[in-house]
């Protein structure tokens, strides 16, 4: 099987990407999407800030309509941000074949491992999640230093599909298959899967790839368990466009190409 070209060893500095990769923000654009841009955090998250007062522009508290000028002073809190200076970095993305055991998160009050403590260095900004996997999920976790990027993926609106193989632990009758694709009603409202085939296993342990278009959290455990079975092994395999690069393996880190990344951003109309 033959190994990504572009691995990237944990802890050391992500090499520049090409120029090509990166997407352009009009001056004048709205102050949320700019530092999200400029990978300060999500936009939602962002607009909380500033819902909050620690945003300040100009020296004056900033609110959700006011838009960004080149020039203009923007402060975290007491810290001054060098929106220019971040916003010359170009976009880059990382693959992470997540193992079991590591949770989703930047710090953990219990001291278990997270995702974070493997990504390199980045000089400018700081690496964003794209949607989440819990500690019992491995696969492909997807990083990013361009909140607008991760807004776009993670966004309802965009339908982007979530490819998982799962090992599932009891009988699974054509009923129930038919049942998983029509909609199964959840505590949090109707789910189901737009495809699931056969992917191999004998006896009680058989394998599946599913494919839906939400992350719900734990959807897909919860939907294979309405049905009374087991899910033994669960391994995301694609988000959106982006699959888990072959003979990746891992703990290990994958970082895009331009090429990859050119088709990326027209995917998501990030030129626009």
């Amino acid at each position: 099987m033959r190994k990504p070209k572009n691995r990237v060893k944990p802890n050391r500095p992500v090499p520049r990407a090409d120029e090509n990769s990166e997407v352009n923000l009009p001056d004048g654009e709205r102050l949320q999407k700019v530092l999200a841009h400029a990978g300060l955090g999500s936009r939602r998250q962002i607009e909380q800030w500033i819902r909050d007062g620690r945003i300040q522009l100009n020296k004056r508290p900033a609110h959700l309509g006011d838009r960004w000028h080149k020039g203009d002073l923007v402060q975290l809190g007491r810290k001054v941000i060098q929106l220019e200076r971040r916003l010359a970095a170009p976009v880059q993305v990382l693959a992470y074949h997540k193992p079991t055991g590591e949770i989703v998160t930047r710090r953990d009050p219990q001291g278990r491992p997270t995702v974070f403590q493997r990504l390199p260095r980045l000089s400018k900004g700081r690496w964003i999640t794209i949607g989440r996997l819990d500690i019992n999920t491995e696969g492909l976790l997807l990083f990013t230093n361009h909140g607008e990027l991760a807004n776009r993926m993670m966004h309802p609106s965009q339908e982007l599909e979530r490819e998982y193989a799962v090992r599932i632990y009891g009988k699974v009758t054509d009923a129930m298959l038919e049942s998983l694709q029509r909609g199964v009603e959840l505590e949090d409202g109707l789910a189901r899967f737009d495809a699931i085939d056969p992917a191999g296993g004998e006896g009680a342990n058989v394998w599946y790839k599913v494919v839906l278009r939400e992350g719900r959290n734990r959807i897909v455990r919860r939907l294979w368990e309405s049905q009374g079975v087991t899910v033994s092994r669960l391994i995301r395999v694609r988000y959106g466009p982006v699959s888990l690069p072959a003979g990746l393996k891992s703990g290990h880190i994958y970082q895009l190409s331009t090429e990859e990344m050119e088709r990326l951003v027209n995917e998501l109309n990030l030129s626009e």
